[in-house]
């Protein structure tokens, strides 16, 4: 079997890393593994003698560079006789629909966001998603979403399913983190081992919620008199100067500067996770999957996250963390004020609650089997 997947970037997010394990996990499978993408982080830790990669701006929504790419990948197509082309995205899925109709190969998508389909021409465009023979779905949400907004391009003969993200569980493992790399993080972001850590990572934007954090931080002080926490907002900006500077203010306005540390960027996820008391994810709109709610459950951290999309599928409301009412900085800080008080014996029995949770639903052997099985069947 020859599969080829097509991204626009490989860079860390939770697509590119599903692209990445996937590529990997076929090798040993005794499959041909392709991957066509047009660059991004994760392409330096590719293993080349196991996967080959192609790089083309599959990123590009302009329609004559999705025009080239469309050749360009029925070419690789038919020189290395592939077998199933799996998109991840839409720019680079409509040349890969297109590329499939001219070499006559089979098309999988997954379908990763809800996507922006604020008028007719943007959901036109997004329904490539729902063109292929096999549609992944990364979560129910995502699923009923697909069902609730794509119905009219749905095709009876096609295949449309769920198959939850899964992450590396020995990347994402406690057991694994040398105490000197967490002694070194501490120092690094000169946190005081007296307080509780609150950890938010997630790329700096304002549907993540990073605000609402900073509110519910100065609740906490006002309303709760709590002072024993430090808290790590950990992301880039990647150029959102407005909104970065929105954040910095509201720090600067409640006077949390010995509270708040803004970091862009750590090495080492899973180390970032090991010294956090406990992790937050304060979206405001909803996350298709919600990996940060994951990985701290992996982590066995206790996890705050808000009430909507894939966290409501992926948090134990209770029992391996606590959901709150999306956009409420009230009742966030209700929850983290709940939390702070807790014993370390009560937050790690939170966390090994996650850490069974993840284990059983999400772990990255059980989403590439699943898709490999179901690449199979396609070919049969």
């Amino acid at each position: 079997m020859k599969i080829l997947q097509v991204i626009p970037k490989l860079g860390y997010g939770g697509a590119e890393t599903g692209c990445y394990d996937l590529a990997h996990f076929l090798y040993e499978k005794d499959c041909k593994s392709f991957i066509i993408t047009s660059g991004g982080h994760l392409l330096k830790y590719v293993k080349k003698n196991k996967v080959k990669i192609f790089k083309l701006p599959v990123h590009s929504k302009n329609i004559i560079l999705m025009l080239i790419n469309t050749l360009i990948i029925s070419l690789i197509t038919i020189i290395y006789n592939i077998d199933i082309i799996h998109a991840r995205s839409r720019a680079p899925a409509w040349s890969c629909l297109w590329a499939c109709f001219l070499t006559r190969r089979k098309f999988v998508t997954t379908f990763h966001g809800t996507y922006n389909f604020s008028n007719v021409i943007k959901k036109f465009y997004n329904s490539v998603m729902v063109k292929s023979k096999l549609i992944i779905a990364g979560s129910n949400f995502i699923f009923n979403h697909i069902n609730e907004n794509y119905e009219k391009f749905l095709n009876s003969k096609n295949k449309l399913m769920v198959i939850f993200r899964g992450i590396n569980l020995e990347y994402f493992n406690e057991k694994n983190i040398a105490e000197h790399k967490k002694k070194k993080l501490i120092s690094d972001w000169n946190l005081d081992t007296e307080k509780k850590t609150i950890l938010l990572p997630g790329r700096l934007t304002s549907w993540k919620g990073q605000d609402i954090l900073i509110e519910a931080l100065n609740i906490l002080i006002e309303d709760y008199n709590k002072t024993n926490f430090q808290a790590v907002i950990l992301g880039p900006d990647q150029g959102r100067r407005v909104y970065s500077k929105k954040l910095f203010s509201l720090v600067e306005r409640y006077q949390l500067n010995q509270k708040v540390r803004f970091i862009s960027h750590v090495k080492d996820m899973p180390v970032a996770y090991s010294i956090a008391d406990i992790v937050v994810s304060s979206s405001i709109e909803p996350e298709a999957f919600g990996r940060v709610a994951v990985e701290a459950q992996a982590m066995k951290k206790p996890i705050v996250a808000s009430d909507i999309g894939g966290s409501k599928e992926t948090v134990l409301n209770g029992k391996s963390g606590i959901l709150y009412k999306s956009g409420d900085a009230r009742e966030l800080a209700k929850v983290l004020n709940k939390l702070i008080e807790l014993d370390k014996e009560a937050l790690y029995s939170m966390g090994n609650e996650g850490r069974k949770n993840v284990t059983r639903k999400f772990d990255v052997e059980k989403m590439c089997q699943t898709t490999f099985t179901e690449y199979k069947k396609l070919l049969k």
